[in-house]
């Protein structure tokens, strides 16, 4: 199994964990077939990545910034039967392609996603949920343990069959993060769309597939916690529009009624056990963002933005023809 892994960087100021990124990819037990860096309008950046690190393809996003288009440029590039994804602050562990070729067998089988695991710099905020690890991009509580099918993945570690990009259009640029600002559910909305295209594959979790992501001290105080709540809704409600709401939102139907409540009364049994405020905190902090990502997603439902209908970015030809049975 082939796997092109591409990590779309757009800031030197992320260097060095870019770098021990690249590292992790190229120690892997089973090896990338290449790796792909997509530095994103970074014209300093591309030089610098040419210049010091061997063993890498860079290439350019020189149209409209973002992670979305970024992703594209790396598809497009990409010559392997499986196209990986891994952030610039994330570090693979040393089986993470092993875990997701294995997947792959399944001819049904579209994408593989996998475990991601919070690096916190400085240690983890004891206040902070572990429903809410969405919020630093990372695995949260009320995801699989095991591995199943799943509706989306996690940007940080996700995969699909190359092929699969040459029916449909790539991710779309009206979602997803663009430098610093905090939206996204691009990765929601293509797994959704190549479900429909595609009702018959499968998209699989798989948690033995796993990486670490950074989550930098900027990142541990509650205005950053509850911003990236409030973006998550907004996001959310943009989803719905390219999607609707019965696909948008159906696994977090389940996580708002399931999860969330379960994870309060843990914290306050925490406390209880423990005589620590910390368990009180986390529960008080499921509230908060809760509500926080409510009220995103209902702000943005009174001011729809004006969906484009969805284009392809990419015009590579098929490796192969996408099996009958899917």
């Amino acid at each position: 199994m082939d796997i092109s892994v591409v990590i779309c960087t757009y800031t030197d100021k992320r260097w060095d964990t870019l770098v021990a990124g690249i590292l992790s990819v190229q120690q892997q037990s089973l090896p990338a077939h290449e790796i792909i860096i997509v530095s994103d309008n970074n014209p300093k950046l591309t030089e610098r990545l040419r210049r010091e690190i061997l063993g890498i393809t860079v290439v350019e996003n020189t149209g409209q910034n973002g992670l979305s288009l970024a992703r594209n440029v790396g598809i497009a590039n990409a010559t392997g039967e499986v196209v990986a994804f891994m952030d610039d602050d994330a570090i693979a562990e040393p089986d993470w392609l092993r875990e997701l070729a294995r997947c792959y067998k399944d001819e049904k089988v579209l994408g593989v996603g996998g475990f991601v695991r919070a690096e916190w710099a400085g240690g983890r905020p004891r206040w902070f949920p572990d429903e809410f690890n969405w919020v630093v991009g990372c695995s949260y509580r009320g995801l699989p343990v095991r591995r199943r099918p799943i509706r989306n993945f996690i940007g940080c570690n996700m995969s699909f069959r190359r092929d699969v990009f040459s029916v449909i259009a790539g991710f779309q640029d009206e979602l997803g993060r663009v430098a610093d600002h905090p939206v996204g559910c691009e990765e929601t909305e293509m797994c959704i769309r190549i479900g429909k295209y595609f009702p018959h594959s499968t998209r699989l979790y798989e948690p033995r597939a796993r990486v670490s992501h950074v989550v930098p001290a900027s990142r541990k105080n509650l205005k950053y916690f509850l911003d990236r709540c409030f973006f998550e809704g907004r996001s959310k409600a943009h989803l719905t529009q390219f999607v609707g709401s019965k696909s948008g939102l159906s696994d977090e139907r389940s996580y708002t009624f399931r999860t969330l409540p379960t994870g309060v009364l843990m914290g306050v049994v925490d406390s209880i056990r423990e005589r620590s405020w910390a368990g009180i905190a986390r529960s008080g902090a499921i509230v908060l963002g809760l509500g926080y990502t409510t009220a995103g997603y209902l702000i943005a439902r009174t001011r729809p933005i004006q969906v484009k209908k969805s284009r392809s970015h990419i015009d590579t030809p098929l490796i192969s023809p996408i099996p009958t049975s899917v």
